[in-house]
């Protein structure tokens, strides 16, 4: 089984499929960031490169058995002001993604990306054919993230047009609270906000990290009393603490510093989403 993982990051995919129990021969990776790049590859040495995804060509290919990645979502993002959607110049790379669908003619196929436009999520449906499921990783994890996943795993014929309806159930709620993962002090929050790649980069002024959090919500911070309130001894979420939003092993981003690895992370995705769906290869 070969499988072509598009806009790849730090390799998640290759995470899910192993947690899954499904066995691959090759794994091919388009992955332009360095630092994505430097985990993948020390974590999984065997990752075959392929860099950018304009390069890619079905003809330098073997036949490819799976076809997964995540489309950059900054343009379809709340957190953009501006949204400028499937033509923005990062999330019309999407297209790419269409294009070596087209081309490798995969058994299967992923594509995840953020809730969006009614106008670019039609769009996309049409074109694999096949509405989203939603599924909000505070079923698997400690935080709120809510993603859309287009797949033809599990997929049944509808009868409407060339539409096809997956079958897929939202995993099992496993309660995991914030609380629950951290290695230290305290959170006023059942649930951490969606991490992002900014979590890369925080604020160092203690009085505009707590506003900020209070006023947008838009940043995790951890009290050290259990009353959380600000006493100016409050903290940003630690790696290992990141790292367990993601669902991803321990140490997995090791390799790196907190703030690179925050921000690898918050590109990534969390992994027992995608292993739930990957489950549902093995009853195929």
């Amino acid at each position: 089984m070969n499988i072509l993982s598009l806009f790849d990051g730090m390799s998640c995919g290759q995470i899910a499929l192993n947690r899954a129990g499904i066995s691959y021969d090759n794994y091919f990776a388009s992955e332009i960031k360095r630092d994505a790049i430097k985990v993948t590859q020390h974590n999984y040495p065997n990752t075959i490169q392929l860099g950018d995804i304009r390069n890619i060509k079905a003809i330098d290919l073997p036949k490819i058995d799976l076809l997964i990645g995540g489309s950059p979502c900054q343009d379809f993002s709340i957190a953009n002001k501006t949204r400028a959607g499937l033509q923005g110049a990062k999330s019309s790379l999407f297209y790419e993604y269409i294009r070596i669908l087209n081309e490798v003619k995969p058994k299967y196929f992923l594509l995840e990306n953020v809730s969006m436009e009614t106008a670019d999520r039609n769009i996309i449906s049409n074109l694999l054919g096949i509405n989203p499921i939603n599924i909000n990783s505070q079923l698997v994890s400690a935080q709120l993230r809510e993603r859309l996943y287009w797949t033809n795993i599990a997929a049944e014929n509808t009868g409407f047009y060339f539409y096809k309806h997956c079958t897929i159930e939202a995993p099992k709620d496993k309660g995991i609270t914030l609380q629950s993962i951290l290695e230290n002090g305290y959170t006023d929050r059942i649930k951490a906000r969606s991490l992002l790649e900014s979590e890369s980069r925080p604020l160092t002024n203690k009085q505009k990290l707590y506003r900020r959090y209070k006023s947008v919500g838009m940043v995790n911070i951890v009290f050290d009393n259990p009353d959380c309130l600000y006493n100016g001894n409050i903290r940003i979420l630690t790696q290992n603490e990141l790292e367990r939003l993601q669902t991803v092993p321990s140490g997995y981003t090791s390799i790196l510093s907190r703030n690179k690895a925050a921000g690898v992370l918050g590109d990534g995705w969390t992994v027992d989403v995608i292993s739930h769906i990957f489950s549902y290869l093995n009853k195929e």
